[in-house]
């Protein structure tokens, strides 16, 4: 199969490690072709930047000239997933949704730690509107902006396991999620100093994709993520639509 990984961000370095954490995860035979938007932030730390990005994915991915199976959204806690399963008929997962449903297989509780403060209530905000707020024991900052993660991967490290190590033993967490896709390439020392099991976004969503291509399962189109009704919106997208 062939999976789309579509960054949320513009920064072409933290695509590439995107890919490459997917890459990881996927079977054998499983084409990843990692995409960085058009147009957008350097990085999302917020509501602007993250309803942005929800347009920049949504276009590079009515962009890309070619089939594929299915659509990974690789932003934590972004906007956007439900516009990609009304254009797509293709499975779309979003990193934040798959990492949380798969710590509620490994734990009772699970904590998410994230970059920067600001982003806590957005990812808040997206478990609850995608029903798995009720085994979330915390989301918790590292203090580490997005573009830090690459600059300064060791400090980022540091951050990341202490906000887990507080997780586990004040908030009771069993489980942590890595709460930026950023993070996918420093998943496998965090969970060497975490002491619990650790779940990367991608990494889960990759295998999800899969599972849900091998069932030959796609997105319901009766209701909710019906196609959008032929209407004429102006400037937008930048190419012919699927």
């Amino acid at each position: 199969m062939k999976i789309l990984v579509v960054n949320v961000n513009t920064t072409e370095t933290m695509t590439e490690s995107i890919g490459q954490a997917a890459r990881a995860a996927a079977s054998p035979g499983t084409e990843i072709i990692p995409l960085t938007p058009h147009f957008g932030a350097e990085s999302c730390e917020g509501n602007l930047e993250s309803y942005l990005a929800a347009v920049a994915v949504m276009d590079r991915v009515l962009s890309y000239d070619g089939e594929f199976d299915a659509v990974i959204q690789a932003g934590y806690g972004e906007h956007g997933r439900e516009g990609l399963q009304e254009l797509l008929d293709v499975p779309v997962v979003d990193i934040t949704e798959a990492a949380a449903s798969t710590a509620q297989f490994l734990g009772h509780k699970y904590s998410v730690v994230t970059t920067l403060d600001r982003t806590v209530p957005l990812i808040e905000d997206r478990l609850v509107l995608a029903g798995l707020d009720r085994r979330l024991a915390s989301v918790r900052s590292s203090g580490m902006s997005v573009l830090e993660l690459e600059s300064d991967p060791e400090r980022a490290i540091k951050a990341i396991v202490r906000e887990c190590e507080i997780a586990v033993t004040e908030d009771r967490a069993e489980v942590i999620c890595l709460g930026c896709g950023g993070m996918a390439d420093l998943e496998a020392q965090v969970r060497e100093r975490a002491g619990v099991p650790v779940v990367d976004g991608v990494a889960a969503a990759v295998t999800i994709a899969e599972g849900l291509h091998r069932l030959g399962l796609q997105t319901s189109k009766v209701r909710t993520y019906a196609p959008p009704r032929p209407k004429k919106i102006t400037g937008w997208p930048i190419t012919t639509s699927r």
